[in-house]
């Protein structure tokens, strides 16, 4: 996966995330699946609170790549409703994660709800700066 987005061809929506570590600064990445509902972009947990996860709760920034294309995004957590719609988006279209989902996708929302503490939701938004100062690009 990582090659195909380097060159630019993965899968729609697929991405490579890259967050500073919260204790060595040093930079990680791993493929991610992005969704979009409602006019915004969200960025998904399916595994729960993995390493990428506790990183972009401590810098509040991630980027996103694919090809050449990158772009810097300030991250934030939710856990509402709206959390709720994203990972039934996301179950419903991504079929790689749904046997680590307890809702299947034509559940009720109140069973994705359910889920939000373990799959965290962050709302992703631009971000004003480069955040991952210091990187070569």
């Amino acid at each position: 996966m990582r090659a195909l987005l380097r060159m630019g061809i993965a899968p729609p929506g697929t991405y490579m995330l890259t967050v500073r570590g919260r204790n060595t600064g040093t930079l990680h990445s791993t493929p991610v699946t992005i969704v979009e509902r409602d006019g915004e972009r969200w960025l998904v947990a399916p595994y729960g609170a993995v390493a990428w996860v506790r990183n972009a709760r401590v810098a509040g920034h991630v980027r996103l790549s694919r090809g050449r294309r990158r772009q810097e995004l300030q991250v934030e957590e939710v856990s509402d409703d709206q959390a709720a719609g994203v990972l039934q988006s996301y179950v419903r279209n991504v079929r790689v994660v749904r046997p680590y989902f307890d809702a299947a996708p034509n559940s009720a929302l109140t069973a994705f709800a359910a889920e939000i503490a373990r799959h965290p939701v962050f709302r992703l938004r631009s971000a004003d700066r480069p955040l991952l100062a210091g990187d070569p690009r």
